[in-house]
């Protein structure tokens, strides 16, 4: 069942913003994600990576953002699955009509809207990799340096830490640990990346960083008290 969860974060803009926030498609079904986008009454859908899976399995990803584009402003990043794709992923993206954030951001409704890329560069990368590759660290300093309130969608919630903790960066939405696969008392068992009992899963941390579940479930283990989710962000205005 695809659950909708909501998040309120104050920040400095002048109205609320309200965002569909998803990740971690893996070229899932996409009836149940756009009803679920239309019930939270999202004004636009930010999607952080993976919404294909691979050369395979795209065409519904692919399918998602262009039917999500032609109802709403629509950004994604790009995640490590995307750079499994064996021909010319960002070019499909931009074929949807929505806005890729390939390493750069977007002016959106009082707010910039950054995508950092996964640090992958293609699938044979990503099997002798045991440890995430870094980002577009120069990119990522040219964007936190931007004036204004500043949301990052990064797929990867292991670079949090690392790299944008400190930075003057608003809010990041991440996807990626698949809320952990397995999920005990609040806590995920498992997440590329941070190995095993990973600190980020899913949920609101720091007041900066949110993590989706995501909604597509590529593994033969299934999910355990970890349901797929659609995310509601809303940005309200400070007060005071």
């Amino acid at each position: 069942m695809l659950k909708l969860n909501e998040y309120c974060i104050a920040a400095p803009v002048g109205r609320e913003l309200c965002f569909a926030f998803v990740s971690d498609l893996h070229d899932a079904e996409n009836e149940p994600i756009l009803a679920a986008i239309k019930k939270s009454g999202a004004k636009a859908v930010l999607a952080a990576g993976d919404v294909i899976h691979d050369s395979l399995l795209f065409e519904r990803g692919i399918e998602f953002l262009r039917r999500s584009a032609e109802l709403y402003p629509t950004f994604c990043s790009l995640g490590n699955h995307e750079m499994k794709f064996d021909g010319d992923i960002r070019t499909l993206i931009l074929g949807t009509g929505a806005v890729l954030l390939d390493n750069s951001w977007y002016e959106y409704g009082g707010i910039i809207i950054g995508g950092l890329t996964s640090g992958y560069k293609n699938e044979a990368d990503q099997g002798n990799t045991k440890e995430t590759p870094p980002p577009d660290l120069t990119f990522l300093k040219k964007f936190a340096s931007l004036g204004g309130f500043k949301l990052l969608l990064c797929h990867h919630p292991e670079y949090f830490d690392k790299y944008i903790k400190n930075l003057d960066v608003g809010l990041t939405l991440s996807g990626h640990a698949h809320g952990g696969q397995w999920r005990f008392f609040g806590r995920g068992l498992f997440s590329p990346g941070q190995g095993l009992f990973p600190k980020y899963t899913s949920g609101l941390y720091c007041g900066k960083l949110i993590v989706g579940r995501g909604i597509g479930n590529p593994q033969l283990i299934p999910r355990i008290n970890n349901p797929p989710e659609v995310i509601l962000v809303r940005l309200i205005p400070e007060r005071g």
